[in-house]
């Protein structure tokens, strides 16, 4: 489980230390860096992917992600006694995303490239990674350090160097197979590859979750649902089935759901409602039914991640649904650690009711986006490396 997240220099958020625990409800008004927050973890998911270069380049590129307020807010800038104004820069221009985990903790440090002739201008380079023991780093939690293209690990009371021409734009996820003598490495990635996100759910009328779809096993809900059908027979067959009938009733009452064989091996949903005489297929139900079942199989997978990501999972939902998702949502984060980005006050206050309910409400200040209620004194221990 992530115990911490830390965020610098991303856009809205200059610096940020967020305190983590089994279920976290992100919420703040329209614009105070709420997805700003979950795009950043989602950066960090793509550093075990080999795609957080390409990501920042898809965004602008380093100057257009980069914080763009001074570097240092001080309190007679807060006061207003002074202009806002940056000087000249003291340090490197870098964007730092990290974590710390119960067992390994991870940070990565991104900067400006050299000036040359190269048409790949917008790729930013990886300048710094770490990976560290324990929650917080010190030189001597260290284990897998990488300094431009030089990576070393740790041997005893010495230093081996791994690889000395490791690429600009290659994390160390990515020399997974030249790190043997490294397990941490391998462990890591695997656990952040196995997080999952959900927040583009289509429902469109063309939407593949509304079409019959071939059937084979799937015990994890594609990112877009188009394997719906399939995800939830898995569940039946292999999960927890009476958890899937009591998710539909609850939120639909009398009602209950099926899924059909066809020719070809395709598979097709049947939902049954009180006082038809006919069960509706999914090409036929509303937008918001349809978004309840997707989120219900992602929820309800037989193969819980370490972490679940939900982006505004209300999205198209009555908000008398919004109860039942909130239930799911807790019912889930006793599996998994889950994150919710949300600002329907339904689900903020249905998920509210449960005491591990870590809330972060963010707010902007001066451009800034910071933690409602956190002084220095709240924010978690965190160091980035040098």
């Amino acid at each position: 489980m992530l115990k911490t997240l830390a965020v610098a220099n991303y856009r809205s958020i200059n610096k940020l230390v967020v305190p983590l625990g089994r279920l976290n409800l992100i919420t703040g008004p329209n614009g105070s860096g709420k997805s700003n927050l979950y795009r950043a973890l989602r950066l960090l998911a793509e550093t075990a992917q080999g795609g957080v270069v390409n990501a920042l380049a898809r965004e602008g590129g380093l100057d257009s992600t980069f914080w763009a307020g001074p570097p240092t807010i001080s309190r007679r800038m807060r006061n207003g006694e002074v202009a806002i104004e940056g000087g000249p820069r003291s340090k490197a221009k870098r964007l730092r995303l990290g974590f710390a985990g119960e067992d390994f903790s991870y940070a990565i440090s991104l900067g400006l490239p050299e000036p040359s002739l190269s048409w790949f201008s917008l790729d930013p380079e990886i300048k710094r990674e770490c990976i560290w023991a324990g929650p917080l780093y010190r030189p001597a939690s260290l284990l897998v350090g990488r300094s431009g293209p030089m990576v070393k690990a740790r041997a005893g009371r010495d230093w081996e160097v791994l690889a000395q021409h490791t690429p600009s734009f290659d994390s160390l996820f990515d020399q997974v197979g030249n790190l043997r003598g490294s397990p941490e490495v391998l462990l890591l990635r695997e656990s952040i590859r196995g997080w999952r996100f959900y927040d583009h759910f289509r429902s469109d009328a063309e939407a593949p979750a509304r079409q019959p779809q071939l059937g084979t096993r799937t015990p994890v809900l594609h990112h877009e649902g188009r394997d719906l059908a399939a995800a939830l027979r898995t569940i039946i067959e292999i999960g927890d089935a009476e958890a899937l009938r009591a998710a539909i009733s609850d939120a639909f009452p009398g009602s209950r759901l099926e899924i059909a064989p066809l020719q070809g091996a395709r598979f097709a949903i049947e939902f049954h409602q009180e006082g038809l005489l006919r069960p509706l297929s999914a090409a036929e139900l509303s937008d918001g039914t349809l978004r309840y079942l997707l989120l219900v199989a992602a929820l309800l997978t037989p193969r819980p991640p370490t972490l679940m990501v939900l982006n505004e999972p209300e999205t198209s939902l009555h908000p008398d649904l919004l109860p039942a998702l909130a239930r799911l949502i807790v019912q889930a984060s006793e599996h998994s650690q889950v994150w919710v980005v949300s600002h329907a006050s339904r689900l903020i206050a249905a998920l509210q009711q449960d005491p591990a309910c870590n809330c972060i409400v963010l707010e902007k200040e001066l451009g800034q986006t910071t933690i409602v209620g956190q002084g220095i004194l709240d924010e978690p221990a965190w160091n980035w490396p040098d």
